[in-house]
This record gives structure tokens, sequence and C-alpha cells, in this order.
């Protein structure tokens, strides 16, 4: 994994409240941003976004 790209997607989703809109701005797929972030939170070991059906927001770690 390409910790700066990782990063990077993950600034992205916070900035765009969405996976979707965070693919829009990267010209990348959805499932490609959602599976980044994934394993960005399992080489942390934590979770960095809290996801429910309004959105997302970033924990105290993100």
């Amino acid at each position: 994994m390409d910790r700066f790209q990782a990063m990077t997607v993950f600034a992205r989703v916070v900035e765009a409240g969405s996976f979707s809109g965070a693919a829009r701005l990267l010209n990348m797929g959805q499932p490609s941003v959602s599976k980044i972030i994934a394993q960005l939170e399992v080489h942390l070991g934590t979770i960095l976004l809290l996801r429910s059906t309004h959105g997302l927001a970033p924990t105290e770690a993100g």
C-alpha cells in the first residue's frame, strides 16, 4: 500500500463527505476508494471514519 496515496484518499473522503464524492474528485472508482481506506485502517490498527446512513465523520484518530 502506498501510504501517501492512502492519506491523500483519506483527506479527499473527509473533504467530500463521502466515498463516492472522493472517488469523483480522484477519478477513481468508489470501490477502490473504500478498499484503500479499509487497508489504511487495518495498517494503522484503528477506525478512521464513522460511517452512517447520514454520511461519515472522522473519528478522533482520523
